[in-house]
């Protein structure tokens, strides 16, 4: 930033060289720099794709895992495994801490 202010304080020759100096090579500048940057763009836009796609599919096989062993908890349990499965759980387990004492 320092060396921007710099040239900017000196005399408005300077500043009026830097806005010709843009105004001429800015409109040949920019599409270069836009062909250099445009491939290293694209990879980040990629790698940021291929993140997510791992990420929710990770995330997919977990609750997929955790659908399946409810379910067979509920198909072994029978009506108790789904009264606490309704409640929450927490009076299910209430109850059958009271029958243990």
């Amino acid at each position: 930033m320092a060396l921007i202010e710099d040239i900017f304080r000196g005399n408005a020759v300077t500043g009026i060289a830097v806005g010709v100096a843009a105004v001429v090579l800015g409109p040949t500048l920019f599409p270069m720099v836009g062909r250099v940057l445009r491939p290293a763009a694209k990879t980040v836009i990629k790698g940021g794709i291929v993140a997510y796609r791992e990420t929710v599919g990770a995330i997919g096989e977990l609750t997929s895992g955790l659908v399946e062993e409810a379910a067979r908890e509920l198909e072994h349990g029978g009506a108790g495994a789904a009264a606490a499965a309704a409640t929450g759980g927490a009076a299910a387990h209430r109850e059958s801490s009271r029958e243990r004492h």
